[in-house]
């Protein structure tokens, strides 16, 4: 093996990367899903379950399996797992791209309305006039919301969310991460939503929510992603897509390989 690559994953775009760095010849793949997460059939290379035990247990982890390259491909919203990459990286002398889904940019109607967290948008539907609210976020992002009494919600998500849930909501689960404009424009008018929650994930999912509010006309409480401490204010190298991802993969496991 010429190099030893560590995909973060449990997203699609991790996925559509390993799939891509499992064709790569002497390359030795290491995907690292949640415990939640089922490993897909059809997922290549091998498979590490849960977490390292922080950033010491990751640096271990690289330093034990000759980890050449970390690949952080996680949720934007997924802060701790990022910065916990980048102490172990920069421990141990790794590099470590971020795999990062580039944010939405509001086009001509959209009502978007900025929030820091779902903390604050709690407390802005709380606040608000509305009598239903979609929410489209992670199955397991919804804790802030749990206290909520009104208005009454419906959880609009690809899997069961995980308790406490709030009083009376609803769930709807969509049935792939893939979401569909006029299915969601339908979910919006016959379950007469007035207001949307959704976080700035870049998926395409909630994008469908996005532009359905827009053809509705309705508000949307944008979550905005975290911040992600960076330890000694180095920004990791970011990559916007699976294929740029493996680009440079290929620069940075060269040398090695022509060495070798």
């Amino acid at each position: 093996m010429t190099g030893h690559v560590l995909v973060l994953g449990g997203t699609t775009e991790a996925r559509a990367l390993a799939v891509e760095v499992g064709d790569l010849p002497d390359v030795r793949l290491t995907t690292s899903l949640p415990s939640t997460r089922a490993v897909p059939a059809d997922l290549p290379g091998e498979v590490h379950h849960g977490g390292f035990g922080g950033p010491d247990g990751l640096a271990a982890f690289l330093r034990a399996e000759g980890v050449r390259v970390v690949v952080d491909a996680t949720s934007p919203f997924a802060a701790r797992i990022t910065e916990t990459a980048l102490l172990a990286c920069a421990d141990v002398g790794v590099p470590l791209l971020v795999l990062e889904r580039p944010s939405w940019v509001a086009s001509s109607g959209d009502d978007w309305r900025p929030v820091p967290d779902l903390a604050a948008a709690a407390a802005a539907l709380a606040a608000g006039p509305w009598e239903r609210a979609l929410v489209a976020a992670g199955a397991r992002e919804l804790g802030p919301l749990a206290r909520l009494e009104r208005p009454r919600l419906l959880l609009r998500v690809t899997r069961l969310p995980e308790p406490p849930l709030p009083r009376g909501c609803e769930v709807l689960l969509r049935s792939s991460s893939a979401g569909d404009v006029d299915v969601e424009r339908r979910v919006l008018v016959e379950r007469g939503v007035g207001v949307v929650v959704t976080t700035d994930s870049g998926g395409p999912g909630a994008a469908a929510v996005l532009v359905a509010a827009r053809e509705v006309g309705l508000p949307v409480l944008l979550v905005q992603r975290p911040l992600v401490l960076v330890p000694g204010g180095e920004e990791p190298e970011r990559v916007a897509s699976p294929a740029e991802a493996v680009e440079r993969l290929l620069a940075l496991l060269g040398p090695a390989q022509r060495s070798e």
